[in-house]
């Protein structure tokens, strides 16, 4: 077992039991457990402690909330295998430092005490080891000292194990020539699309029988979707907004609050090259009014590019100073200059000059008015909700809430796919596709401040829909199906010509050509499925390429075998053969722990895991 493995493996499992006390993973989301219960189980004499269970339960379910966007209730990390998957890794563990043990693998004071100096963490704001910051960190976390060098010993002597089982692994050579000689492969292949132009003859036209054989064969394509049927109440700030007045002194103290909006200086589209000194900016300002360079040359001159010198649409206060003054001067575009800057002397070129916006009161009066009067019906309507709700959950009905309220009621059909009227609020398809016959009418909101209440009223199973009042459809997809069977009938006829020697030039095709095609290439004008059929073809032969009403016929001209000593073969070598030896190395790791549990034996406390995540939040 080398010393680089071994200092390798413990730094990486060092650094992670510090992280996930910096991080605050101890203890987090967790009370006290009653009971006394110190662990969930043990491998031998090994335990693992409800904190340690706590942590890394807590810790997957806040990386699977990073990936679904969103916190995890623990029933839905249940459902996805989280608390499985940590049980598994933790007992996993406990093996791998069970057997540490008995083969007395361990680390001395003096790198212990090393590991935990040197950890920032745990350092003061002159670099060095500070015992109080590095009592407080464990304290928070509920640590002793003694505890938390205990477990750090502990770990890293299963490091030490794990490396010594995984460090010999080492992807097989063939193995990894084999995959990168099949990735590295790249193809020489023509390709055409059969086209409706190409066939020999147009599509017919179908009789009445070939229609309706077309429609029973296609039934799913006909058919009215499950519909179910809502009657709702609804409010909105739309509804109310056309009976509220705002006043005059409102709008106007709108206006004037949001002035920036309404009234826009001018500004230009100005570059700005700064230079080191005086004699330099008006040599090369000179340079540019003898038309020997531009700004964008005297930029290029010192390693800058024309995106380095723009400041884009600027106003005069945003360039400030006697140089805003002079761009905002300038009668058109051109380059004026120098003049002072913060950053030195510099030369502006001016190529858009955009003159200011000024909408005035009266013009942004109506969009002002429109914006208030829904602001206020929202409130209004946030106003009426605790009314409202009192009333259904009195037994009001929703023609009685129409009645009675502001609300107005309403009939929808509400099926895959609806998004008409009140069926585009999300929060409303959702309640209508939950709510059952059982359910009585609730108050729900919309996202724009609105409220509704719905009921279930019945549910029309899906049915097809009459021939006659779909046979315009009918005949399309007829059409469409038959257009595509003659394409591909026509392919396999090109195919049979190329196979007696006919290129696809020679029948006429504007055929195309692409040399080096590499595997999983995307070949542009041509579906995805083209380039991986090109790989399945045999050189010499030609297959036919479907693809969304499209037919194309693919021949490949020639093989060319991966270049094992090329550069780019050579790191995907390399790279391969890193990731695979790891997951060889993992898995002896695994099957080395499954045997350390098998030989020690494990214990369960199903109590104390139902206990920690019963108190996980």
């Amino acid at each position: 077992m080398s010393t680089k493995l071994r200092t390798h493996g413990k730094g990486v499992v060092v650094w992670i039991l510090l992280a996930m006390l910096v991080f605050g993973l101890g203890g987090y989301g967790v009370t006290s457990f009653s009971g006394g219960m110190k662990s969930i189980g043990s491998v031998g004499k090994t335990e693992i402690t409800v904190q340690e269970y706590a942590n890394a339960l807590r810790q997957e379910m806040n990386a699977a909330a990073a990936q679904f966007g969103r916190a995890l209730s623990l029933e839905e990390a249940r459902a996805v295998g989280i608390d499985r998957a940590v049980q598994a890794r933790l007992f996993g563990a406990a093996a791998l430092s069970e057997q540490a043990a008995k083969l007395h693998l361990s680390v001395g004071d003096a790198e212990v005490s090393r590991q935990i100096v040197q950890a920032a963490p745990f350092q003061g704001p002159d670099g060095t080891f500070d015992r109080t910051a590095y009592r407080e960190v464990l304290r928070r976390q509920g640590y002793t000292e003694k505890a938390f060098e205990t477990r750090l010993r502990a770990d890293v002597a299963r490091s030490i194990l794990q490396g010594a089982v995984a460090g010999g692994a080492a992807a097989p050579q063939a193995l990894v020539e084999a995959y990168v000689s099949y990735l590295g492969e790249t193809r020489d292949i023509s390709f055409a699309e059969i086209t409706e132009a190409d066939l020999p003859a147009p599509v017919g036209t179908p009789d009445e029988a070939a229609l309706k054989a077309y429609y029973d064969a296609h039934q799913g394509d006909f058919t009215k979707p499950e519909a179910r049927e809502i009657t709702y109440a609804w409010l909105t700030p739309e509804m109310l907004a056309g009976n509220v007045t705002i006043d005059e002194a409102t709008l106007k103290a709108a206006y004037d609050q949001r002035k920036d909006e309404y009234l826009q200086p001018a500004r230009r589209t100005v570059a700005k090259l700064v230079f080191p000194t005086e004699a330099e900016a008006s040599d090369g300002m000179a340079r540019i009014a003898a038309g020997t360079a531009t700004l964008a040359d005297l930029a290029k001159e010192r390693g800058l590019e024309a995106g380095d010198i723009a400041l884009g649409d600027v106003s005069e206060a945003e360039i400030g100073g006697d140089a805003g003054k002079a761009v905002f001067a300038a009668a058109g575009p051109g380059v004026i200059g120098p003049f002072a800057t913060d950053l030195g002397p510099a030369l502006f070129e001016i190529t858009a000059i955009l003159p200011g916006e000024e909408t005035t009161f009266e013009e942004a009066k109506p969009d002002l008015t429109a914006e208030l009067a829904t602001e206020r019906a929202r409130r209004m309507i946030s106003d009426q909700t605790g009314d409202l709700e009192d009333r259904l959950a009195s037994g009001a009905t929703l023609e009685e809430m129409a009645q009675e309220t502001d609300m107005e009621l309403g009939h929808i059909a509400v099926s895959a796919g609806t998004t008409d009227g009140i069926a585009a609020y999300e929060s409303f398809r959702e309640a209508a596709n939950k709510v059952t016959a059982e359910d009585f009418p609730e108050l729900g909101t919309l996202d724009d401040g609105g409220v509704f209440a719905l009921q279930l009223d019945g549910i029309t199973p899906a049915a097809p829909i009459p021939f006659e009042e779909v046979r315009e459809k009918v005949a399309e997809g007829w059409r469409a199906a038959e257009l595509t069977r003659l394409k591909q009938e026509r392919a396999t006829a090109v195919i049979a010509d190329l196979a007696a020697g006919k290129s696809l030039a020679d029948q006429g095709f504007a055929a195309r050509n692409e040399a080096g095609l590499s595997r999983g290439a995307f070949v542009e004008g041509a579906p995805q499925a083209l380039a991986r059929s090109a790989f399945e073809t045999a050189p010499g032969t030609a297959a036919t390429v479907a693809d969304a009403g499209k037919v194309f016929v693919v021949a490949v001209e020639a093989i060319h075998a991966a270049d094992l000593e090329s550069a780019e073969m050579k790191q995907l070598a390399s790279t391969f053969s890193e990731r695979l030896g790891q997951m060889i190395g993992d898995d002896l790791v695994d099957f080395y722990a499954r045997a350390a549990q098998s030989e020690a034996g494990i214990t369960i406390d199903s109590t104390a895991l139902n206990a920690v995540q019963a108190q996980i939040q």
